[in-house]
């Protein structure tokens, strides 16, 4: 069973609705004891960062998710909103991500990324950087559906799976043993997004 936490910052309910297509049984949950079924998790949001966390405070999610995640290793998906939450903290608030990622979320600025629009927002093409279980490394011109106008900034670069070029490379997936991420939509991907699903389901 895939547990997605319905904690009100996305269209969880899309990516339920995907998961269905590929064939894997998905719970949208309003309850952190679901968890301790959970076979996969998927984090799914949009939004600011503050308020991703606070969310996932509120409803009692935060210690639920580190006993699934760090204690028992279910592997987990953060995707867009809910791969910054995976991150230690991010420039548009204050409060903590969950700290599972060595890596920190900055916003597009002029300086660094001249000539782009703030958000990132459409379809782009992403680079694999390293082998690995989802993305799958044998198709050319992979497109997501992209929408932010945050990145993420990896420390540790091992943790680095895939890039979009945006203004400057910047990160698209990540990957820290059993914890997943990535920037883009899949669920709004079509065919590459189903792919990519189709592999977190065998992970």
């Amino acid at each position: 069973m895939i547990v997605i936490p319905n904690v009100g910052i996305g269209n969880v309910r899309s990516v339920a609705n995907m998961l269905g297509r590929v064939g894997a049984q998905a719970l949208v949950s309003d309850q952190p004891a679901d968890l301790k079924s959970a076979d996969k998790i998927i984090l799914a949001g949009v939004g600011a960062f503050d308020a991703g966390m606070q969310a996932l405070a509120d409803g009692g999610w935060v210690d639920a998710l580190q006993e699934a995640v760090h204690e028992r290793k279910v592997p987990v998906l953060g995707i867009c909103l809910g791969m910054q939450l995976l991150c230690q903290r991010s420039e548009e608030g204050s409060i903590s991500g969950l700290c599972w990622v060595d890596a920190t979320v900055k916003r597009f600025n002029a300086q660094e990324f001249p000539d782009i629009r703030v958000p990132h927002m459409g379809w782009n093409t992403i680079d694999i950087q390293k082998p690995n279980v989802i993305i799958p490394t044998d198709e050319p011109d992979q497109r997501y559906y992209f929408a932010h106008s945050y990145h993420v900034v990896c420390q540790d670069k091992s943790n680095l799976v895939a890039t979009v070029n945006y203004g400057n490379a910047v990160a698209a997936a990540i990957q820290n043993g059993n914890i997943f991420g990535v920037q883009f939509h899949p669920e709004k991907s079509h065919r590459f997004g189903m792919h990519l699903l189709a592999n977190f389901v065998k992970v």
